[in-house]
């Protein structure tokens, strides 16, 4: 009986393993929701473009993968809730490429209408899992919390049936494929929508090319010298710093 008993366990143990799925390449859509009446300032002109504002920018971009490479960019916009062109158009052009198995990556940023190409080794993050799971796009995903540029939390759902170990944007580094990221610093949150396994294109996961490239420590030199005098107008100290925050932190994520 306990040989029948045991048989059986692991018969069941067996067939679990062959039915999970591990996924190597494929297209994941993310929905990414900013809240952007939080992100803009609380002077008159801002208040007045709220008015007439959703209180949300909802984009469709996607993340394309396959022999450990992956290339994420901008779909299409929501057809609800239409804003302003000028909180749209840098977001249409950036793009981020990683490739995993080099540790290397190349970020296209669009920044007040000027292009940058950023290309160096990808940058570690700290992450603590935690117990807590939730279902997204079909897969059992774990919770994580991460720290990047020193002191922004971000809190991702991951799960280890994609091996790859991305995220949206440059959010990666955990054991498996962040699904639901959050950002609550700057009103953002990523969640996927579907996950395509059929017709993948290897060929269109490349990086994108200019002339002239940055490392991370020269990009980031660059835009605080550039930025040093912008957010300084009226007399509310803490809103500037809160505005030139979510500026950078948009900029370098």
């Amino acid at each position: 009986m306990k040989q029948l008993l045991l048989l059986t366990i692991i018969l069941c143990i067996a067939k679990k393993i062959n039915a999970q799925q591990f996924i190597d390449k494929a297209v994941i859509e993310y929905e990414v929701k900013t809240n952007i009446k939080k992100t803009m300032s609380n002077n008159s002109w801002a208040e007045m473009i709220k008015e007439n504002m959703p209180e949300f920018k909802t984009g469709y971009y996607t993340f394309t993968f396959a022999n450990n490479k992956s290339i994420y960019k901008f779909n299409r916009w929501s057809e609800t809730g239409k804003v302003p062109k000028f909180m749209r158009d840098d977001d249409e052009e950036n793009i981020w490429y990683y490739d995993f198995e080099a540790s290397k990556c190349t970020k296209q940023r669009i920044i007040e209408g000027s292009k940058f190409l950023i290309a160096d080794s990808i940058p570690a993050i700290d992450w603590k899992l935690t117990n807590e799971s939730r279902e997204i796009a079909g897969f059992n995903c774990r919770k994580a919390v991460g720290k990047i540029m020193d002191s922004i939390y971000v809190f991702a759902f991951y799960t280890d049936e994609i091996t790859i170990s991305g995220g949206p944007c440059s959010i990666n580094g955990l054991p498996g494929m962040i699904l639901g990221l959050t950002i609550p610093r700057m009103y953002t949150s990523y969640i996927a929508t579907k996950v395509s396994i059929s017709g993948i294109n290897a060929e269109e996961i490349k990086p994108a090319t200019a002339k002239k490239t940055y490392s991370f420590a020269d990009f980031k030199a660059y835009i605080t010298d550039k930025s040093k005098d912008w957010f300084t107008w009226g007399d509310d100290e803490e809103e500037n710093k809160r505005q030139k925050g979510l500026f950078l932190w948009n900029v370098y994520l």
